[in-house]
């Protein structure tokens, strides 16, 4: 045991005096937070109560402005009433345009057909929500107009839409939560999980890899097997070492993830800390098991990068899956980036409870095993 000991600590010494490791474990972490959290924080505009800003150009537009304005904000849009609309100083027009025609309430009153566009940079996953939710602002506002001028003794105004959304309704309804809601992890809350599963992943691949090949090529391995040292100890200790550079990079990731971007881990912080513990075990193994069947310390880098960039992508890591099709997150459920990410989001998004990350956890050791097995059995002294 001692042995085994003493190797994962000079093993661990070893990989923290890289400069590259030290790139990947320190400073890389906070810029990708910071840049995958700005990307992912538009995924879910507009859903989930999230209030959707838009500019309202019209000029003079009357007293339909009232109604119009609250018929979007029912539509959880956030409008923004300017005469006319210019580019900001750096030549960008808004994000989101509805463009009324000149005196709307007046040509309305008249019976001029008047014309409504709506320009929208949104992303393609977003615009026809928007549109659905445009067209049903407008055409209720259009209804209201209809029912206040059939109800109203004198022409229409003001007073007649406000007195018709004052009337009781007719018809009511009941709403009733089916469950606890569930809305998708965006912005911050998406990116530091998944950016800590994807680089604990990849520095193990790819420095743990590393090392490995070069310490078979230089002939270190081949030193140790002629100490009184087993093969038992030998790899309990490479593993060890791959384990604290794991924990390393997991927990720079959560100092870093807390102090830095206010993130907000949930009430089972004991249970995240288990599912991360388990994804560090796992990348530990493939670590070593990448060191073991690479010939190259290129082929071991390489390789690591590229699985680790898959695996990321297809689990979760870079975009919350819930916004991808069925397939991809049917395909998350079998890929161990998968499990650690449906973990985290249980825990931290959701709230759904220590005890429902369970099976994450129980999937994540029994692939560390296997894998753990199959790097016994592949490694080699030379």
């Amino acid at each position: 045991m001692s042995n085994a000991l003493f190797i994962a600590w000079h093993d661990v010494r070893h990989q923290l005096r890289q400069g590259s490791t030290l790139l990947w474990v320190l400073v890389m972490p906070p810029i990708f937070f910071y840049f995958i959290g700005t990307v992912t924080g538009g995924f879910n505009t507009g859903m989930g109560g999230t209030a959707t800003p838009i500019v309202v150009e019209a000029q003079e537009p009357g007293f339909l402005k009232g109604q119009i304005d609250l018929r979007l904000r029912e539509n959880d849009f956030e409008p923004e009433w300017r005469a006319n609309v210019m580019p900001d100083a750096e030549g960008n027009l808004p994000r989101r345009v509805l463009r009324l025609g000149d005196s709307f309430s007046e040509q309305v009153i008249a019976g001029v057909q008047v014309k409504a566009s709506y320009d929208t940079r949104a992303s393609a996953l977003l615009r026809d929500f928007e549109a659905i939710r445009m067209q049903r602002s407008l055409y209720t506002m259009l209804a209201d107009v209809v029912v206040a001028d059939a109800k109203a003794p004198e022409p229409l105004s003001a007073k007649s839409l406000d007195d018709l959304n004052a009337a009781p309704r007719i018809w009511e309804l009941d709403v009733s939560t089916a469950g606890k809601r569930q809305e998708i992890p965006t912005g911050f809350e998406q990116s530091i999980p998944g950016i800590l599963v994807m680089f604990t992943l990849l520095v193990l691949l790819t420095s743990g890899g590393s090392m490995l090949v070069i310490e078979r090529e230089q002939g270190l391995l081949r030193r140790l097997a002629s100490t009184p040292i087993s093969k038992t100890e030998v790899v309990a200790g490479k593993w060890g070492g791959r384990m604290v550079l794991a924990t390393i990079q997991v927990g720079v990731a959560l100092i870093i993830g807390t102090l830095l971007f206010s993130m907000v881990w949930g009430p089972d912080i004991g249970m995240i800390v288990i599912v991360l513990a388990a994804w560090a075990a796992f990348c530990a193994s493939a670590g070593l098991l990448l060191g073991s069947i690479a010939r190259t310390e290129g082929q071991a880098s390489g390789l690591g990068a590229l699985f680790a960039n898959a695996l990321a992508a297809l689990g979760g890591c870079w975009w919350p899956i819930e916004i991808t099709p069925d397939w991809m997150q049917f395909l998350q459920k079998l890929l161990p980036t998968g499990w650690t990410m449906d973990a985290l989001h249980k825990l931290i998004s959701f709230q759904s409870g220590a005890v429902s990350a369970i099976p994450n956890v129980a999937a994540l050791l029994a692939g560390t095993l296997v894998v753990t097995i199959i790097a016994i059995n592949r490694f080699k002294y030379e």
